[in-house]
């Protein structure tokens, strides 16, 4: 079962990563600060992907739902208040951020999904004999 929750991941991971890559070539390439981040989010997030895919440490599994958790942060930073002087309205453009959204919530869900383990049963034997 962990291995399929590390492929889930890395496939959400590698959804969010093909979307911004995306947009950077399609326009954002051309905002600063907003662009560099584009490309840097796209390339950090292949990477981690392919990693987790590969087999690698645990703690790629924590950079990857950090990765995700930070983009979902700087989006909403964009539909609200602003980020870095760049600004953005609803769901535009369309349909990549919703997938991206979609693609980086399932990211940090079976990141948590992962975390929670069930209760081991605690063997009945052996027991150790008091010495009375």
């Amino acid at each position: 079962m962990k291995v399929l929750l590390r492929l889930l991941l890395a496939a959400s991971l590698a959804v969010t990563a093909a979307s911004h890559a995306y947009l950077y070539i399609h326009g954002y390439q051309h905002i600063p600060v907003i662009g560099t981040g584009f490309l840097i989010q796209a390339s950090v997030a292949f990477s981690l992907a392919l990693l987790i895919v590969a087999g690698g440490p645990w703690w790629l599994e924590w950079a990857a739902a950090a990765i995700a958790g930070g983009s979902l942060v700087a989006f909403v930073l964009s539909r609200t208040v602003g980020l870095f002087g760049f600004s953005e309205r609803g769901w535009d453009p369309s349909p990549h951020a919703a997938i991206t959204v979609a693609a980086e919530v399932l990211c940090v869900l079976l990141w948590a999904g992962g975390l929670v383990r069930r209760p081991r049963p605690v063997p009945a034997w052996p027991r150790r004999r008091s010495a009375a």
